[in-house]
């Protein structure tokens, strides 16, 4: 094989180290539970509560979000965000063009809109199946990756979507 090939496999599978070096420092990976969940928002500073599902729920940012154990086993985790803002009825067109665009251009996370009392609510979620489990530094990423990618949506929509006139607002 040659030298640049080598060296081209080796970035795309990194260093992997052979077959039967397994050192006794290697995370396994572990059910997820809301109390993983927990623990790893407490450890970073952040603030949330425990809601009546036993879901976690905080701001961050000022938009509400909420971590989900989903499936059968609860298995998958959500982290699912809510906009501060909410859209007036007329701006549909136009925040169904952001929100495709968003979903086309990115991989996370998904967003949608929703109808709520007569106004559009912004909402994004990134969801992992994890029914194998997970380490303690993947979870962390999922969480780090379900928290920033909706946060830089909430900022990126309301430039992405004309302003409602005075009188929707």
């Amino acid at each position: 094989m040659s030298a640049a090939r080598a060296g081209w496999l080796a970035r795309l599978f990194g260093n992997r180290r052979p077959k039967g070096d397994l050192s006794a420092d290697v995370e396994l990976p572990v059910p997820v539970s809301m109390p993983r969940i927990g623990d790893h928002l407490t450890r970073r500073g952040y603030h949330f509560r425990v809601d009546d599902d036993g879901d976690i729920t905080g701001t961050w940012d000022g938009s509400r979000f909420w971590f989900l154990l989903l499936g059968e086993q609860r298995e998958i985790l959500q982290i699912r965000g809510r906009w501060s803002s909410t859209l007036p009825g007329t701006a549909r067109l136009a925040a169904l063009q952001a929100v495709n665009d968003w979903n086309r251009e990115r991989i996370w996370p998904k967003v949608y809109l929703r109808e709520e009392g007569g106004r559009l609510a912004v909402y994004a979620e990134v969801s992992v199946d994890l029914e194998h489990g997970a380490t303690d530094d993947q979870l962390a990423q999922i969480l780090s990756c379900g928290l920033g990618t909706a946060v830089q949506l909430f900022h990126a929509i309301g430039g992405l979507v004309p302003p409602a006139p005075a009188d929707e607002s």
